[in-house]
Order: C-alpha cells, then sequence, then structure tokens
C-alpha cells in the first residue's frame, strides 16, 4: 500500500515478509505524526542505474572535502526528483520509488528534460532547502518528497512557482497552490473501493473485521463511510478476529464480511467466517506464496493495483521487474514507475491529465489530486483472479 505519510501499516509488515516499522508505513500511507516515536528501521535500498539522460546529484547538500562550500550547481532546465534516500528510516522504500522512476525513465528514452537527483535524509528541513536549491538551480519539474511531513511543509509553507508532483498528500487541507499535485497510495481508496465492489455485487449487510492497528482503522473507516453512504449497513465492527466473537456476529445474518487485515490475519480470520463472501483492502494480498497459501482465503475479494493483479496489462508488461523484493517495495516501485509517467504528462497538459497506470487508473481532480481507479480480484484455488468489473467507482 503510501507512501501516505505521517500514518501507514504496522500490520502491513506481514504482508510485506519482512518487520517494518509502524513509523516507515505512517509517514508512507499516512498515519498519526505522534507515531514518529518509532524506531528507524535499518536497511539502505538499492539504486538502479541511471538512464543516459539522468544526472545524479546530491545538489541540496554539498559537501566537499576540506570544509569549503560547494559551488552552486549550474542553472540548467532539469527535473527534480527529491527523495530520502539518504534516511536511515526511509531509504529502502524511496530506493525503491527512485528504482522504478529510473526505470520508466529508461523505458521512455530520451526525455525533454534530464533528471537530477536531490538525496534527502528524512528530515523536513533538509526537504525544503531540496526543493528551493532545485528552484535555484533551474527545474521546471518537481518530482516529491515522499513523506507526508515533507509534503505538507511544501504544500503550506512555499511558493510553488513550477509544477510539483507530491508523492503522498499534506495532513492537512485548506491551500491548494495551483502548481501543486498529489499522487500517493492512500489506504482510504482502497477501502471505498472495496465497499463500491462489494455493492455492485449485491452485498448490503456486513460484518467488519480488523486487529485494531491505526492504518487498519483507517482501512475499515473508509470502507463503512462509503458503504452506509451507498445504502449498505453495517452490522458489527470487530477490532480483533476472536473466534468467539465472530461466530457471534455471525448470527446477525451478514451477507458479506470485511476483512481489514493483512494477508497471514486475514488467513486466520477467514476459517470462522464458514462460506459467508468477504472482501478486503491490498494489505490481503500477499503476493506469489504458494497455492496452499491462497487456499486460506477462497472467495476473498479485494482491490488492488495492476502492478500486482494485472499481469497482461499493457504498461505492466512494459517496464522491468525490480530483482529480489517484497509486495510493498513492489507497490512503491510501481508508484515510481507512474510518477514518471505523470510527470512527463505535467509538463504537457497538466489540465488533462488521464492515465492508464500501473498503480491504477489516474485522473487529476480539481484542486491538483490525481485519483486511483484500482483493480478488483479474488482468490480462487489458491490464486488471486482478476475480476471482470466496472473500472469506474461509483459516485
Amino acid at each position: 500500500m503510501p507512501l501516505e505519510l505521517p500514518e501507514f501499516h504496522r500490520t502491513l509488515a506481514a504482508f510485506a515478509r519482512v518487520s517494518v516499522p509502524l513509523l516507515v508505513l505512517a509517514s508512507l500511507y499516512g498515519a498519526p505524526a505522534a507515531l514518529a516515536s518509532e524506531a528507524p528501521a535499518a536497511g539502505t535500498g538499492t539504486p538502479a542505474t541511471a538512464p543516459a539522460n539522468t544526472t545524479t546529484n546530491n545538489a541540496a547538500n554539498p559537501k566537499p572535502a576540506g570544509g569549503t562550500a560547494a559551488p552552486a550547481p549550474a542553472v540548467t532546465p532539469h527535473l527534480a526528483l527529491l527523495l530520502p534516500t539518504q534516511s536511515k528510516v526511509f531509504a529502502r522504500h524511496a530506493g525503491a520509488v527512485r528504482d522504478g522512476f529510473l526505470a520508466a525513465a529508461k523505458v521512455a528514452g530520451k526525455a525533454a528534460m534530464p533528471v537530477r537527483e536531490y538525496p534527502l535524509n528524512g528530515e523536513v528541513a533538509d526537504a525544503l532547502r531540496a526543493y528551493r536549491a532545485a528552484l535555484a538551480a533551474g527545474a521546471q519539474l518537481v518530482v516529491g518528497p515522499l513523506t507526508r511531513d515533507a509534503v505538507t511543509a511544501i504544500a503550506f509553507g512555499e511558493p510553488v512557482p513550477v509544477p510539483t508532483l507530491a508523492l503522498n498528500l499534506p495532513d492537512q487541507t485548506g491551500r491548494n497552490p495551483d502548481r501543486f499535485y498529489m499522487l500517493g497510495l492512500q489506504v482510504e481508496t482502497e477501502g471505498r473501493q472495496a465497499a463500491q465492489l462489494a455493492w455492485r455485487e449485491n452485498r448490503r449487510r456486513a460484518l467488519v473485521v480488523s486487529s485494531g492497528s491505526a492504518i487498519q482503522r483507517r482501512l475499515y473507516g473508509a470502507f463503512t463511510a462509503e458503504f452506509a453512504r451507498l445504502g449498505g449497513t453495517v452490522l458489527s465492527e470487530i477490532a480483533t478476529a476472536d473466534p468467539q466473537r465472530l461466530k457471534s456476529a455471525l448470527r446477525g445474518e451478514p451477507d458479506m464480511a470485511f476483512i481489514a487485515l493483512d494477508f497471514d490475519e486475514a488467513r486466520s480470520a477467514r476459517a470462522y467466517l464458514g462460506s459467508l463472501p468477504a472482501y478486503a483492502g491490498a494489505n490481503a494480498n500477499g503476493g506469489e506464496r504458494g497455492a496452499l497459501a491462497g487456499y486460506d482465503l477462497a472467495d476473498v475479494g479485494f482491490v488492488d493495483m495492476p502492478w500486482l493483479i494485472e499481469p497482461d496489462h499493457a504498461a505492466v508488461m512494459l517496464y522491468p521487474r525490480p530483482a529480489a523484493t517484497t509486495t510493498e517495495l513492489e507497490r512503491l516501485y510501481a508508484l515510481g514507475i507512474d510518477a514518471w509517467r505523470v510527470a512527463q504528462l505535467l509538463s504537457a497538459n497538466p489540465r488533462e491529465l488521464r492515465l492508464d497506470g500501473v498503480t491504477g487508473d489516474l485522473l487529476l481532480l480539481p484542486g491538483g489530486l490525481i485519483d486511483r481507479t484500482l483493480r478488483a480480484a479474488r482468490y480462487g484455488e489458491g490464486r488471486a483472479r482478476l475480476i471482470e468489473a466496472p473500472r469506474e467507482p461509483l459516485r
């Protein structure tokens, strides 16, 4: 699922098959700022080889030998890429976005502007310095930052003289600079579209199950709000996968369950739901774990990006897959691919932005938000298979 930022998933760690601190998920997908006290993650990303038209340049933080000030970078028209690749917390995740971005640039070949990287250390002040440095150096378009705090700081505290594609949403509303655009992996998108999928399939009485983490609360909150708006009824909300509580809730005769759980938790909960149809967000998609793991999720429908559930999608087939990675990092790699593609559209005609992207069908809405319509899939015979369903969200 993200980088939406001060809030993403602790339990999404099982989804990625590695232990990822809640701080990282929070910052990438929009968790509360109070989570900033979480311990940082170790590890760094493996950067992709830059394409020929890409310049790697730590222009925001020049540190020459001898303590003397480095000369300012030449004022050259370029696309500035601002990612926290020097952060101990975010480096691995930012590296995945960077790799996807540069992979897309390489596939595109010669672009109108070279790419200049501005590696960030994860601090808000550093992101602001880098943004100003990029503008001073001639940036005609900026992609980044990635974390929600940094996106908020630029959206509410900086002039935005050139098109700027933030890879998250600010944590408040009220200021919409004309050239400020936002593309992210918000968990609320999954919750709303899972509710729409269930409604299209004539589900009207829902049981909602969650383990109670901050991200999962946001997921089932988005589901229940959308399901109620459409006319459905939420019979009960269970904040744990406790078997006795689940059995008791089934007596209310729901016609579906929404499982706001990660892959492993969803497998455990599914066993107590019997034949009741179930739905979930993208975190129920555990990637390639073998057919036996998928059998435990029989008849669970979920929404996710084309990159992970539509292998024959035209754009998905166009780009190389990252080597040895996790499902969580694959999502961020896909975000990098679409960030490159959206950036090219912003430099041409930002008012008519529509893209069949690898993270979903992308559409620019008023206010600069780039909406994502996800794909629907269902587990059957041990595998997640694409559902032929309307792609336009219900309004």
